[in-house]
Formats: structure tokens, C-alpha cells, sequence
């Protein structure tokens, strides 16, 4: 009986010890970076779309691994050849003026559409994480 009541309390502290090492290790893992909302918006006339523009990001803070930049959710027929791969280092805001360097785009091929407001999802990904902002895309007959 003592043989199976050790063993229960070394299986219970082993289960307690792995507890404790993964909610550190998700602590340890939370982003260090944030992909900012750069309230982004595009028009184009529904006849034509536009055949070829793009999207820019700003991820700012620091990261390790490469963070992929994307877009989801895209109009109908519209496509994208995908965004820039950012390499791990770092992007702070200019501590003077709060100015934020672009460090990725992504390009996109918005298809004739009807007349409307679009709201797709430019896209951050490390492997771990993804963030989302989003981007406008007003689909009318003058765009002046």
C-alpha cells in the first residue's frame, strides 16, 4: 500500500512540476512585437479594380524568429502573391517624433467588383502568433 501511495504522490508532483515549466514557458513565448494599425484605404472603380498595388506593414518591438506578412479574407477574385518574410531583429518608433518604419507590404490584385465597402485582413505571422489588423477597400464610381 505505501508502494502505490509514493507512487501517486511522485506522479502528482511530476504532473505539477510540468504544469508550472508550460505556464512559464507560454509566459516566456507572449510576442514581443505588434503589427500596428496603419488604418489603411484603397479605392477603386468597380469596372476595373486594380491589377496590381499593395499594402504595407509596420511591426514594431522585437522578434526572433521570421514574422510573414499576408492578407485574408480577400473581395471575391481578388488575389495576392503573398508579403515580405521580416528576419528576426527588431523596429521601435522613432523616439523623437513617434515616426514608425514600413518594414513589409503585400501585394494584392483587387478583382472588378461591385460597388461597396471590403474589409480584408492584412496579416502577422511568427510561426507562433498571428495578428490581424484591417484594411479598407471602397469600391465605387469616383474615387476622387
Amino acid at each position: 500500500m505505501k508502494t502505490i501511495h509514493r507512487a501517486a504522490r511522485l506522479a502528482l508532483g511530476a504532473t505539477a512540476g510540468l504544469a508550472l515549466a508550460l505556464s512559464s514557458t507560454t509566459a516566456a513565448t507572449a510576442a514581443t512585437w505588434e503589427l500596428r494599425d496603419l488604418k489603411q484605404r484603397m479605392c477603386v472603380t468597380p469596372s476595373s479594380g486594380h491589377p496590381s498595388t499593395y499594402f504595407v506593414a509596420a511591426v514594431v518591438g522585437s522578434w526572433s524568429t521570421t514574422v510573414q506578412i499576408g492578407l485574408r479574407n480577400l473581395p471575391p477574385g481578388s488575389t495576392s502573391a503573398g508579403g515580405t518574410a521580416i528576419a528576426p531583429g527588431s523596429n521601435y518608433p522613432n523616439p523623437d517624433n513617434g515616426a514608425t518604419t514600413i518594414n513589409g507590404f503585400v501585394q494584392i490584385s483587387i478583382a472588378p467588383l461591385p460597388a461597396g465597402v471590403y474589409t480584408p485582413l492584412l496579416t502577422a505571422s511568427d510561426g507562433t502568433e498571428t495578428q490581424t489588423t484591417p484594411v479598407t477597400i471602397n469600391v465605387k464610381q469616383n474615387c476622387y
